[in-house]
């Protein structure tokens, strides 16, 4: 009952920022049962006959009602915690516009509040490549696979997900500290993130012919470098951008004054620059979309 009460509003308003009327309005399709509506009124199930109805307006006071029935005072608008696109936007579009003012400072301490690495010694390429990089492997991390999670089990298992994704963020590093305790936060992220990881990469290669950007490229450099990354998903969605870029991403970087070989991915066609950060964001805005369809086509095939 959980995710009926949050999937069609509060998941579709969070990835696009649209407003809740209109929230409302498209969630019956892309959610097949989720929320019926019956002479202009929203109701629990399908059968107008039956179940508590609210008028469209009334829509908050219905959920809270709701979660009051499945035990709990949640309010499912927390599931925007979830979903880090629009987080993402901005907090990459802050390196944007350092870089742009050319206040270079700036620009390292505002990629590090998204990048794990040590900053303090980046040059601007070497600044907007990180930016690109987080935007791009977050795509699947922070957008695509919560979603998917969230449309498969709601929200409990949308945040079982969100757990251990961040404590393999916090937790999973190499180093004296976190060697044992992170390793099993980064395995269960590995298991986690199998299969969405490969789905986003192919919404991703969708999501670049769409945007005018070089598929072709993407695809090519997806099934060449999908596997040069020390965790097995993380150059899934990251490669696929380089190529629908045209750039060189990855290779070696610094983590807590230790420095860290990596293969590169993709091909230095041409340097990253700026403009690539919104680029990288435009294209994780469009893969979320293209996700959130493809997820309400199984739906709505599956309800049919």
């Amino acid at each position: 009952m959980y995710d009926r009460i949050w999937t069609g509003f509060d998941l579709w308003r969070s990835l696009l920022a649209v407003s809740p009327d209109k929230a409302d309005r498209t969630s019956d399709f892309f959610f097949g049962k989720t929320a019926a509506k019956c002479g202009g009124k929203i109701t629990e199930k399908t059968d107008c006959g039956r179940g508590n109805s609210v008028a469209p307006g009334d829509f908050d006071q219905y959920r809270d009602s709701m979660s009051d029935a499945v035990g709990g005072r949640e309010d499912p608008s927390w599931c925007y915690q979830i979903l880090a696109a629009r987080s993402l936007s901005v907090e990459s579009k802050k390196v944007y516009h350092a870089l742009k003012t050319q206040d270079v400072e700036g620009a390292r301490k505002a990629v590090s509040m998204i990048v794990g690495r040590d900053t303090k010694s980046l040059t601007e390429e070497g600044i907007a490549k990180a930016a690109v990089e987080t935007v791009a492997e977050n795509t699947s991390d922070g957008v695509t696979a919560p979603l998917m999670f969230l449309m498969l089990g709601g929200a409990p298992l949308g945040f079982l997900y969100k757990a251990v994704n961040t404590m393999d963020s916090m937790l999973g590093y190499k180093n004296e500290k976190n060697l044992y305790f992170g390793r099993v936060a980064a395995k269960m992220d590995d298991v986690f993130n199998y299969l969405p990881s490969r789905v986003s990469a192919v919404l991703m290669i969708a999501a670049a012919f769409l945007t005018g950007m070089d598929a072709k490229k993407a695809a090519q450099i997806y099934k060449r470098d999908r596997r040069k990354h020390a965790s097995p998903n993380s150059a899934q969605t990251e490669s696929v951008c380089a190529g629908a870029l045209q750039v060189q991403l990855a290779g070696d970087a610094w983590y807590f004054g230790v420095l860290h070989k990596k293969e590169t991915i993709g091909d230095p066609i041409r340097p990253v620059e700026a403009e690539d950060i919104k680029r990288a964001g435009r294209l994780m805005y469009v893969t979320a979309v293209l996700t959130l369809l493809f997820a309400g086509m199984i739906r709505f095939w599956y309800f049919w």
